[in-house]
């Protein structure tokens, strides 16, 4: 690396992050600072693989190792990252001027000033039994991020959220001034992605998530396979971006139901099919047990007509907020949700 001088640096540390909404937030802070920020320092970003996120006038390091264990991300955390910052600050005659930490943990580093992006909600989550017997990493991340936030996270000048409710839950969680956390949420405007036909004969609930335990479908299940009951078949249908064989949480949800006729286990759906049942859907559920922020929420928003139902959780109404037809229902309440979906049905 060579140090433009005269330029202060300013380094973006994420070398876990590859995909998703915290890829996406990586893309737009390096091409941010890639067209505004790249003439007056020096931008040196720490990265899993440089061709997801390739913008010209940052300097790249790439680490395509840690994610192979959690003991390979603390180490390039407390002990790799602490070298690095000497090796720059060698570099320039001076320390880092600016170390942003966009996944969560406060790295052992020699810098001015330290901000970090947490984004992992899993701490708020209430773990259950069955999180272990579907997926076990789940849970364990949750309790490990318990820990890893409060690890040097005092040096931080500021810490970064995207709602309210984890601003104040993190400050409870590791001790730390809720003034010197900043909520900035994502951006939500249109999207120019253009959506797919897509129609259906019944009226159409519709639910798109990854298949993780956390996501909760096995509520969503249960109370369609109620109202199937109470309705009769073929009155409705329940479509999900899960096609019942991505692990072994799918695998249970579609063994217990996926004889119920009335869910539909899709599978994963492009953009532009995404969007089309977002338009044709008479009612989106979201039942997920936490989220950082929900981004299928706001897609929902900018996209369909049709109703939000949504679980009665922080997330959920931050991320809805400003919606013009948006009700809650207690996570696990399935018999709730089934009152609803039948409400959805009858005020058609």
């Amino acid at each position: 690396m060579d140090s433009p001088k005269g330029k202060t640096t300013v380094v973006v540390s994420a070398v876990n992050i590859r995909k998703g909404g915290t890829l996406t937030i990586l893309r737009s802070c390096l091409r941010y600072l890639s067209e505004n920020e790249a003439q007056n320092h020096r931008i040196v970003a720490l990265v899993h693989d440089r061709s997801l996120c390739d913008y010209p006038g940052i300097e790249y390091i790439e680490f395509p190792d840690t994610i192979k264990s959690w003991g390979r991300r603390l180490w390039c955390e407390y002990v790799t990252m602490h070298k690095v910052s000497k090796q720059i600050a060698a570099e320039d005659g001076r320390k880092v001027w600016m170390w942003l930490s966009l996944h969560d943990t406060t790295p052992r580093v020699i810098a001015e000033h330290r901000q970090v992006y947490c984004h992992t909600s899993f701490p708020f989550m209430k773990i259950k039994m069955r999180d272990f017997l579907m997926d076990p990493k789940i849970p364990l991340f949750a309790m490990f991020t318990r820990f890893a936030y409060r690890i040097n996270v005092h040096k931080n000048d500021h810490l970064i959220v995207q709602q309210e409710w984890f601003r104040k839950g993190l400050s409870r969680l590791v001790g730390y001034p809720q003034a010197k956390i900043r909520v900035i949420p994502p951006e939500t405007g249109s999207t120019d992605i253009t959506p797919a036909a897509v129609s259906y004969n019944v009226p159409m609930f519709f639910y798109a998530s990854t298949a993780d335990c956390h996501k909760n479908f096995e509520t969503l299940c249960r109370a369609a396979q109620l109202l199937e009951s109470k309705v009769g078949k073929d009155k409705f249908k329940l479509v999900l971006t899960i096609s019942g064989r991505e692990n072994r949480y799918s695998r249970w949800l579609y063994k217990k139901w996926g004889s119920v006729s009335s869910i539909d286990f899709h599978g994963f759906m492009s953009k532009e099919e995404l969007y089309g049942h977002y338009k044709a859907a008479t009612a989106f559920v979201f039942p997920s047990r936490v989220e950082t922020w929900g981004l299928p929420i706001t897609e929902f928003m900018a996209t369909g007509s049709g109703k939000l139902l949504l679980a009665d959780l922080p997330y959920a109404h931050e991320s809805s907020k400003g919606a013009r037809d948006a009700d809650f229902f207690p996570a696990s309440d399935y018999m709730t949700l089934a009152d609803k979906l039948y409400e959805s049905l009858t005020v058609r």
